[in-house]
């Protein structure tokens, strides 16, 4: 049979790759992976990982679906309704993401396998929940064998939330440039001597890099004598233990960045705010979308309200506070259709990795029905200095449906974004932005915003 598509970031591992058919995302698994997969279903380790939420779950099927002579299995994982990456994720995310990966680490030792892959791809929040979706990635456990996957958990989990944590949340970004996770020689070069003080970093991180620089060149059979360390399986679950003791301690303040407290601001009224949200409910009835992608969403309360209607809602801001507060507040509440991310629509996630298809850009990804543009487009205007159309065209090009805020420039917030720049955005007018928006959409509703001069309107794509 033709393979329909194989998922650009499937190559690397010999034991299989990810394919979609009609839709529908498979897993092949390849006969060279064989003893492993059994073990792995025979051993409980499955069955624990997927009871405890901690491993995408899957069915064998027998269906005809694409696949390749080289087949042992074709798996259907439950799928997941959006793919995010690592440095789209807030400081708890990566955190927690972390954190699963431990765990699943130490269950595996358990039960006499181990993790010979620890890449942060490998996990995605599924139902509000960190899990594990590379079901290839356990391998028999060796007496004595060190953990191969040591060194791409520490640059790939523990090296950006150190940087996040001891020098500014904003160098997640790192790994957008290093998809293989940040260099220990680099995290630890922008590291304080007070990072020393900390004896799961000093260990892991700082000697760790050192020690990469100091067999860096030699002899394979030489330095890998020497970092190839043999363990028991008690000393690798002590490992486990100790970075997940360090990852715990790491800590963030979240409050303190420029959008943290917008909603305690004087944007509205709270009777303004209150309705609101009622016009935001009365559209999303209008429409009814099963997905929707929230744009500028500060913490999320009009995401939740979308969410609150069963649509899966990407909830998105570049605000590192505002997502922070939005995770947690997600995480506290056990919120199964709600994502938070890390965005910033002037430089949204591109197409990176090899040959440009490894990572697919935020655009590619989308399949929302709806987007929620509320108290954003006077920054795209203002601020990025983007022209009304070009926001129109991008915003028409990723769904069907359209709730939008017009903020006029008499609006508080337009003026605090004007006060220290001059005001050359003439075509910023209600009137422009109709007319132009009405090129790309049709209108279905508006609705003016009390005690504001703000106006909320429902679009529908021009067919």
């Amino acid at each position: 049979m033709v393979l329909l598509k194989r998922i650009g970031g499937s190559f690397r591992d010999p034991n299989g790759f990810v394919f979609v058919a009609d839709g529908t995302v498979y897993r092949q698994v390849n006969e060279r992976y064989r003893t492993n997969y059994d073990q792995l279903m025979s051993s409980g380790l499955y069955q624990e990982l997927v009871d405890r939420h901690l491993l995408i779950p899957h069915s064998e099927t027998n269906e005809s679906v694409p696949h390749t002579e080289h087949a042992y299995k074709v798996l259907r994982p439950e799928q997941i309704p959006f793919i995010s990456y690592p440095y789209e994720w807030s400081f708890s995310q990566l955190k927690d993401a972390a954190l699963t990966t431990l765990d699943i680490q130490k269950r595996a030792l358990s039960r006499g396998m181990i993790l010979k892959d620890a890449s942060a791809y490998n996990i995605q929040f599924h139902r509000g929940r960190p899990l594990l979706i590379d079901t290839l990635s356990f391998e028999s456990y060796e007496d004595g064998r060190a953990w191969v996957a040591y060194r791409q958990f520490c640059q790939h989990f523990l090296a950006p939330l150190v940087l996040m944590s001891q020098k500014d949340v904003r160098l997640s970004q790192l790994l957008r440039i290093h998809i293989d996770g940040i260099p220990l020689d680099l995290a630890s070069a922008l590291l304080s001597r007070r990072s020393w003080l900390n004896s799961g970093i000093a260990m892991h991180l700082q000697l760790h890099a050192r020690a990469q620089s100091r067999y860096a060149g030699k002899a394979t059979g030489d330095a890998g004598k020497r970092q190839q360390k043999r363990l028991d399986k008690r000393a690798l679950t002590n490992v486990a233990e100790s970075l997940r003791s360090t990852i715990s301690g790491l800590k963030w303040d979240h409050g303190q960045t420029s959008w943290a407290d917008y909603y305690e601001g004087d944007s509205y009224q709270e009777s303004g705010f209150e309705q609101k949200k009622a016009i935001v409910s009365e559209f999303l009835e209008v429409m009814k979308p099963v997905r929707v992608w929230d744009l500028g969403a500060n913490t999320g309360v009009f995401s939740r309200i979308a969410a609150g209607r069963g649509a899966f809602t990407v909830s998105m801001d570049n605000d590192p506070g505002v997502v922070e507060a939005n995770y947690l507040e997600s995480k506290r509440g056990g919120e199964s259709h709600l994502h938070p991310l890390l965005v910033d629509l002037a430089n949204p996630s591109a197409a990176i990795g090899w040959a440009n298809d490894e990572r697919d850009s935020l655009t590619d990804r989308c399949e929302a029905d709806c987007l929620l543009a509320l108290a954003l487009i006077h920054h795209i205007a203002i601020s990025n200095n983007v022209p009304l159309e070009n926001t129109a065209r991008f915003f028409a090009s990723l769904a069907e449906w359209l709730i939008i805020e017009f903020v006029p420039k008499n609006d508080k917030k337009a003026q605090q974004l004007l006060s220290a720049r001059e005001d050359i955005f003439d075509e910023y007018t209600q009137e422009r932005f109709e007319s132009i928006f009405s090129g790309h959409y049709e209108l279905v509703r508006s609705r003016g915003i009390r005690d504001s001069d703000r106006v909320l309107y429902l679009l529908r794509r021009r067919r």
